[in-house]
């Protein structure tokens, strides 16, 4: 069966975000920034509002763990938009060449707090091109639990093995693969349209 849906992670794939667009100019220190997000302010830690907890819970866990870091602690909410560097602009430029295909719909799953969600879709017009967008907040599930790419195919009728699935993380990538998804893992060597290319999409 040929692929007739493309399936969209954002952050890392279309949108460049990262805490360190925020802290770089927090910190005097590299090391110290560096420090705070692997100890205070954790992928791990940040990935828990990703599947539905709210920051304020979140800040609070961690100002009492963390209480010389509490006003860090709390931009990473109330500074968040900062964390937003803007739009990977030649992937985008794909995604509205995917979208003018007519045997073609796009799809968004993506790990992303649904307190934060809508600062990114009134930042990024191209969030509208899309059919459906899974968020992980708003499920109170993330990936690489199968249960929410069960959810992406059970929501909009979609058979796993017509649909390509890109994101840029590794694990993400492989549980997608198990489900019968033909994959892309995105990363800074790789030219997604070269891969698109190689699977007959562009």
């Amino acid at each position: 069966m040929g692929i007739e849906n493309i399936v969209f992670d954002f952050g890392g794939v279309l949108v460049d975000w990262n805490p360190r667009h925020l802290y770089a100019s927090e910190f005097a220190d590299p090391d110290e920034m560096e420090y705070f997000l692997a100890i205070v302010c954790t992928p791990e830690w940040n990935l828990r509002q990703d599947a539905g907890r709210t920051f304020a819970e979140g800040i609070e866990e961690l100002e009492q763990l963390y209480p010389n870091y509490s006003v860090m602690i709390r931009k990473y909410f109330s500074e968040w938009h900062k964390m937003l560097k803007g739009e990977i602009t030649e992937n985008v430029r794909l995604l509205h060449q995917l979208q003018s295909s007519a045997r073609l719909t796009l799809f968004g799953l993506t790990n992303w707090s649904a307190e934060t969600m809508p600062i990114a879709r009134q930042r990024f017009s191209f969030l509208q091109n899309f059919t459906g967008i899974v968020v992980s907040g708003e499920e109170k599930m993330v990936k690489p639990d199968k249960e929410i790419y069960r959810l992406l195919l059970q929501r909009y009728h979609l058979p796993a093995e017509r649909c390509l699935f890109i994101d840029d993380s590794e694990s993400n990538i492989l549980t997608a693969r198990e489900m019968g998804f033909h994959t892309i893992h995105y990363h800074g060597e790789v030219c997604l349209a070269d891969e698109l290319k190689r699977k007959g999409i562009l």
